[in-house]
């Protein structure tokens, strides 16, 4: 078996569900949408009713025309009436299944799409994003073909269950011999639904790896072409194809032997049926009619099943996609809030009480780790790559869930907040700005959608007199493209900031980035970064001198732990792990040591 099925590895949140809970999420949805599924199953009823009588009467007018009776023309007239019924409802029936099954389809999404919004940030961390992008969208739409299909398999069992009761009133004993036919399909049946769901998740699986795959890539395009490596992401794309394609492969292999199964095991029922009737029709027992009506329905009892095995693999497809997406809509959040308190407006008071923090089991961060910051107060973060600086501010931001201790703001547990809310006070400014496709306007409105555009063009005015905007073409409507590619990685920035000074926030986090950014761009950064440190408490996690310097309090960190703490130059002075690391990468930023290093090069040449 492992070998068949083998070579994708679920996500850790999926879950295997019971066609009985399966049926029972997706009946929730058909609830919602109560007058269409009526007037469907109405529609079924009667079309149902049409194919179920027509081999009846055909049956009818067989023996009517073996006996010369003077019904044979009510028997076609009646035929063509029930055609004529079958066609109207059959539409209506269609129409109305199309709408339910679409809102089904757009509503699922949806919920998909919210369930993914509102995981948490360690979810994405240990998840691919391609991945959970196939779920909201190839696997819902998976699910509403796979939904328009069973309709015609339930329209087809309804009739067959309509003409089960005529062949047991012409016949029982020859009903019987049918029904006894049944278990070969059964089986067969049963058999192939336990091997197709396996192959079908795994169908799922790869089609994810693949979507997750080109993401990426497309993604990361740029750095591709800058290290010349298209070739190897091509390579990698094509051996996650080859494996989808090997997988989908096996699905198929598995899938072919369903119509020649079914075809043999139809054809032992039908000469089964075909030998006992003859039998009953030569001793008087049924008539020819009656006989050409079981002959009849061994294709009629045999087709829906034929039918659902035919297209098992696309009905477990569904299934599967089905799963895949009530694991995603089901899946739990790390963090967890005990309460909705909703503070009137936040001071800004932060407290770390012997907080214990890892990402991974057995791998602590911080470890046992106390601070308490003061309304207003601006904190600087220094330290060494992994030394926990960005942790702390992930965690007052409530990304993470820490293991142990409390964290409080203004002296309320952080677990006991309305998480939206208290985000709402919070202006945060990650390592990569991150824009949205649009104007810069719309990307400063980001973070107060109610800020007029006036305001707007106040606050980018106030940064260097609005001189950075002159260096666009449109201003504040120039375009930005995709995650802002159209700027510079110093206006991203300076965008970003713009966007948190719009928000006005109560405490403001700023996770600074090392790239390179011109004199001119950063003198405007640090002057929108202390427009909103006057404003607000700030947690900065400072890699540029000129931060370090604006911060009330320095906090060194090593491994998790404070090992100094204290403003600018009494850290300097006393010679510990913040003058070693500003030795080793902030003292180079300063003028004095740019101008001296000017001088000794210029003696050197001299």
């Amino acid at each position: 078996m492992a070998a068949i099925f083998g070579g994708l590895q679920g996500d850790k949140y999926d879950r295997q569900y019971s066609d009985f809970q399966l049926f029972k999420r997706i009946g929730d949805y058909l609830a919602e949408h109560r007058r269409p599924v009526v007037l469907g199953l109405l529609g079924f009823l009667v079309v149902g009713l049409a194919r179920a009588f027509r081999p009846v009467f055909i049956s009818t007018a067989v023996d009517q025309l073996v006996e010369g009776g003077d019904l044979l023309e009510f028997a076609f007239i009646m035929l063509f009436v029930m055609a004529a019924c079958e066609y109207i409802c059959n539409y209506g029936r269609r129409r109305c299944t199309v709408v339910v099954i679409g809102q089904i389809v757009a509503q699922m999404r949806k919920d998909a799409f919210k369930a993914a919004v509102e995981r948490d940030l360690a979810f994405y961390d240990r998840h691919k994003s391609g991945t959970i992008i196939s779920r909201v969208t190839s696997d819902t739409q998976e699910f509403g073909d796979v939904m328009l299909l069973g309709s015609e398999v339930v329209s087809q069992f309804l009739s067959v269950s309509i003409l089960f009761a005529a062949l047991l009133s012409y016949s029982p004993e020859l009903t019987v011999v049918l029904l006894l036919t049944m278990p070969l399909v059964v089986v067969a049946s049963l058999t192939f639904r336990y091997v197709a769901r396996i192959v079908t998740r795994q169908g799922a699986r790869a089609m994810a790896v693949v979507n997750d795959n080109i993401q990426e890539s497309v993604t990361g395009i740029s750095v591709a072409k800058n290290f010349r490596q298209e070739a190897m992401i091509y390579n990698e794309f094509s051996t996650v194809n080859i494996l989808s394609y090997k997988i989908n492969l096996r699905r198929g292999f598995i899938m072919s032997l369903v119509f020649p199964t079914m075809g043999v095991l139809s054809a032992i029922a039908l000469a089964i049926v075909v030998w006992t009737g003859s039998q009953s029709v030569l001793a008087g027992a049924i008539s020819a009619g009656a006989w050409y009506l079981f002959i009849q329905g061994v294709d009629r009892f045999w087709f829906p099943f034929m039918n659902l095995a035919s297209f098992w693999s696309q009905f477990q497809q569904g299934l599967s996609a089905a799963e895949r997406i009530f694991a995603l809509i089901d899946a739990e959040n790390t963090v967890t809030q005990i309460g909705s308190r909703r503070l009137p407006g936040l001071r800004g008071r932060i407290q770390f009480e012997n907080v214990a923090f890892e990402y991974d089991r057995g791998e602590p961060i911080l470890r046992d780790f106390s601070l308490d910051i003061k309304p207003g107060e601006n904190v600087a973060f220094v330290g060494h790559t992994g030394a926990g600086k960005s942790t702390i501010a992930k965690l007052i931001t409530r990304y993470y869930e820490f293991q142990a201790g409390s964290i409080s703001i203004d002296e309320t547990d952080i677990r006991t907040l309305d998480l939206k809310a208290y985000r709402a006070g919070l202006g945060i400014v990650p390592q990569q700005p991150f824009l949205f496709s649009g104007t810069i306007l719309e990307n400063i409105r980001y973070g107060n959608p109610r800020a007029s555009i006036s305001e707007i063009q106040r606050i980018a005015m106030s940064i260097g007199n609005g001189d950075w905007l002159e260096s666009l073409s449109d201003g504040l409507e120039t375009d930005v493209g995709e995650r802002g590619a159209r700027l510079s990685v110093g206006q991203r920035q300076l965008v970003s900031l713009l966007r948190v000074l719009a928000q006005q926030p109560s405490i403001f986090i700023l996770d600074e980035a090392t790239a390179s950014i011109d004199p001119f761009t950063e003198a405007q950064i640090q002057e929108a970064i202390e427009l909103i440190l006057s404003r607000s408490t700030s947690i900065l996690i400072a890699h540029r001198l000129s931060t370090v310097r604006s911060a009330d309090r320095i906090i060194a960190l090593r491994d998790g732990e404070i090992i100094e703490e204290g403003n600018h130059r009494q850290l300097l002075g006393s010679g510990g792990h913040y003058a070693e690391l500003y030795n080793a990468y902030f003292r180079h930023q300063s003028m004095t040591y740019v101008e001296g290093s000017k001088k000794m090069f210029a003696a050197a040449g001299g």
